[in-house]
This record gives C-alpha cells, sequence and structure tokens, in this order.
C-alpha cells in the first residue's frame, strides 16, 4: 500500500489500481472500515477502465491520527492534497455513510477536483427525526468512550450485519474497526456529529447519484432522500432488501448502478 505525505504532520496510507486508465475514482471508506472495504468494487472499476485510488482516512486503517482537531472539512482537505500529490486534476468521487459526508464536504469545497459524486447510505447531517435512531447513535458514542472501540465495533458490525449468513462480513469489518486509532475513531464521530451542510446542498452542480439500501437501519431512507431532493438534478436508487453496507451485500447490483451512471458521464 503506498503512503503519501501530505502535510508535514499527516501521511495518507492508498490502495491504487490500474494508474494508466481513466477517468480517476476516488472511493471513500464508511467510519471504522478502510480503503479496503471497496474490494468488491475494484476489480470491476478496472474492468471498466477506470483508476481507481482507495485511502485509509486519517486515523483508520494504516493512515495515521496526528491527534489533532478534527473536522470533515479536514478531511475532505486530506482528499484534496491525496488528489494533487497523484496529479489527479478531478475524479468521480464514491462515497459510503461517513465517506459520503467527505465526498459531500469535497464537492463544496474543491469543486474543480469532483467531476462527480456517488453518495451511498449517507447524510448530509446526522439529525434523525426517529428516536431510535437517537438512541442508537447515542449508545455508540457513550461506549466508544467508556467501553472502548472493540465493545462498539461489535454493536455496530452486529447491526449492520444481522443475519447470520453474514458472520464473515462481520469479522471482516471487525478486523477493520481494530485497525482504527481509538482517539481517531472518536474524533471523527465527534465531527460527524457536527457536520451539517443541508443548507448548501443546492450548490452541488455535477451529476449526482444516491444509492440506499432499502432496509438501511443506520441511516435513514428520508434522510437520504433529502440529499436527491436539494442536489439538483441528482438521481436516487433504492435497492430493494438492502441494507447500509449495500457495496458489500449486493455488490453486483450496487457496481451495475454506480458503473452504468459513471460511464454515461464519458
Amino acid at each position: 500500500m503506498p503512503t503519501i505525505q501530505i502535510t508535514p504532520h499527516q501521511t495518507i496510507h492508498y490502495l491504487e489500481y490500474n494508474p494508466k486508465g481513466t477517468p480517476p475514482i476516488l472511493l471513500l471508506h464508511g467510519l471504522g472500515a478502510t480503503g479496503a472495504s471497496w474490494e468488491f468494487q475494484i476489480q470491476p472499476l478496472v474492468e471498466a477502465g477506470f483508476y481507481v485510488i482507495a485511502p485509509d482516512v486519517r486515523g483508520f486503517g494504516k493512515s495515521p491520527y496526528p491527534g489533532d482537531l478534527v473536522s470533515i472539512s479536514n478531511l475532505s482537505d486530506d482528499m484534496v492534497c491525496l488528489l494533487q500529490s497523484l496529479q489527479v486534476g478531478s475524479a468521480h468521487v464514491v462515497g459510503l455513510s461517513m465517506g459520503g459526508a467527505i465526498a459531500l464536504q469535497l464537492a463544496l469545497d474543491a469543486p474543480n477536483h469532483v467531476k462527480s459524486l456517488v453518495l451511498v447510505s449517507t447524510f448530509a447531517s446526522l439529525r434523525p427525526k426517529n428516536y431510535r435512531l437517537w438512541l442508537y447513535y447515542a449508545f455508540r458514542f457513550l461506549l466508544v468512550h467508556t467501553l472502548g472501540l472493540p465493545t462498539q465495533a461489535r454493536l455496530v458490525a452486529k447491526r449492520i450485519f444481522p443475519h447470520e449468513n453474514q458472520a464473515a462480513f462481520r469479522e471482516k469489518f471487525l478486523q477493520q474497526i481494530n485497525q482504527a486509532d481509538p482517539k481517531g475513531y472518536r474524533a471523527v464521530m465527534r465531527a460527524l456529529a457536527f457536520f451539517d451542510v443541508t443548507e448548501r446542498l443546492p450548490e452541488i452542480n455535477i451529476p449526482t447519484l444516491v444509492v440506499s439500501g432499502e432496509e438501511d437501519t443506520t441511516i435513514a431512507l428520508t434522510t437520504q432522500q433529502h440529499l436527491s431532493h436539494w442536489i439538483p438534478n441528482a438521481h436516487h436508487v433504492i435497492i430493494p432488501k438492502g441494507g447500509h453496507a449495500i457495496t458489500v451485500e449486493q455488490p453486483e447490483v450496487f457496481n451495475e448502478t454506480m458503473i452504468s451512471f459513471l460511464q454515461k458521464l464519458s
């Protein structure tokens, strides 16, 4: 896995495939995961001719957490530095959950670096009207600040992959979460709690696809529908029987949806 020093205090590890391909595509993972979580998307994207870049966000995977305050804008800036270091002018940006929040911030702060957006199981603000989701978020926050990251990780893995036939997915996800820097994980959780670009969504003027799992229990469908309603000309696809980790649960359907959207832009 290559590493780039993007600032004097921050390095970013990333996966890179088909560097001679075109156009570039930047894959941004969810909270606790790593760039390797896109394993079911990488080969289909390479076969479609894309140059694939899948970084570990700071504090996750092999990218260190420098110990400073974190905002989603900071994480977006990291991605700008990464693209510039790789001499990539602009890329299609695909973000899942936390990665979708970073993708939104990137499109707002550095639109010249973003060809299009694919927003997966994500949000412009974590302000659920469903009290059960509020309790879930609050419980996660409490666990990670008291009993620690491994305990919280088991709760999250069980909720995202609840079925018996998903045990292998749960185990792989737990392994990824346990690579995270606990302080970095908590810092990003706090950053996500304050993240809110709702009023800026109409500023996004690039092709946008919103993809949701019909049975997502982490981000309410109404929250995801808000994205497609307020981003001009955004298209929303809801995958039947899909959960939050739709990229892992139903990779064939997701990949077909994503690649079809991207190829129409070429």
